[in-house]
C-alpha cells in the first residue's frame, strides 16, 4: 500500500495552516507551524508570487492531505464525482467523506485520520457486521459501523473517547460508544474542512 511517510507537520507548514494531522498535538505550542508559520524549505520565507493555478493547486493538496489521500485515487475519485449528477465539487467532498476511515475519525475513535486509518487497517472495524480493512472503502446511507470486541478494550481508543471532544455530524448518529450508523449521506453544511472545492474542479477541468 503506497503512502505518504515523511514529516506531516511539514504539509501544514506548505499549506500555512493546521491541516490537524496530529490530533491533539496540533492544539499546543508544540504544533512546529505555531513557532515556524512559513512554508518549509530555503525558499520558505521568500516572496511567493501568487496566481491562479497556484491557489488552484494548494486547495487540491490541502484537500489531499487532510484526507490522506494519494494524487491517483484522489484524480479518479474526482473522475467519480464528475460522472455524478449534481455538483462536482460537492460530490467530490462528500465521497472523501464516506471513506470508512473518515467515520472512523469523525465517531472519535481515532485521533486523527491517520490514527483512524491504522485501526481499520488493523481489522479494528465492523461495517454490517463484517470486518472490513479497506480505509477507502464507502460507506452508504444505512450502513452500521462498530468497533470489534478487541478493540472496545484498547488504551488508545478508550483514551480518545475520554478526551478528544469531538461533535459528532449531524449525518451519523450515535449508538453508544462503539458504534455509529450512516444516518444519511453528508450534505456540504456538514462538511467543516477549509477546503474551496470549486478551485479544485477549475484545476482538474483545464
Amino acid at each position: 500500500m503506497a503512502r505518504y511517510t515523511g514529516p506531516v507537520c511539514r504539509l501544514c507548514r506548505r499549506e500555512k495552516m493546521k491541516l490537524f494531522l496530529k490530533g491533539p498535538k496540533c492544539d499546543t505550542m508544540k504544533c512546529p507551524i505555531e513557532r515556524r508559520p512559513y512554508p518549509p524549505g530555503e525558499q520558505g520565507r521568500g516572496r511567493i508570487r501568487e496566481s491562479e493555478y497556484l491557489l488552484q493547486l494548494r486547495e487540491k493538496q490541502k484537500a489531499r492531505r487532510i484526507y490522506g489521500v494519494l494524487e491517483k485515487q484522489f484524480h479518479n475519485l474526482y473522475e467519480e464525482a464528475d460522472r455524478q449528477q449534481g455538483i462536482t465539487g460537492e460530490n467530490l467532498l462528500r465521497m472523501l467523506e464516506q471513506r470508512l476511515d473518515n467515520v472512523v475519525f469523525r465517531a472519535g475513535w481515532g485521533a486523527s485520520r491517520n490514527q483512524a486509518r491504522q485501526f481499520v487497517r488493523h481489522g479494528h472495524v465492523n461495517v454490517n457486521g463484517r470486518r472490513v480493512t479497506i480505509p477507502s472503502y464507502q460507506v452508504r446511507k444505512g450502513d452500521v459501523v462498530e468497533l470489534r470486541d478487541k478493540a472496545k478494550g484498547m488504551i488508545v481508543i478508550r483514551h480518545n473517547l475520554d478526551t478528544l471532544d469531538r461533535m459528532t455530524p449531524p449525518w451519523l448518529e450515535k449508538d453508544g460508544d462503539f458504534k455509529v450508523t450512516v444516518y444519511d449521506l453528508p450534505l456540504r453544511e456538514h462538511i467543516d474542512v477549509p477546503v474551496r472545492e470549486s478551485l479544485i474542479v477549475e484545476l482538474y477541468s483545464k
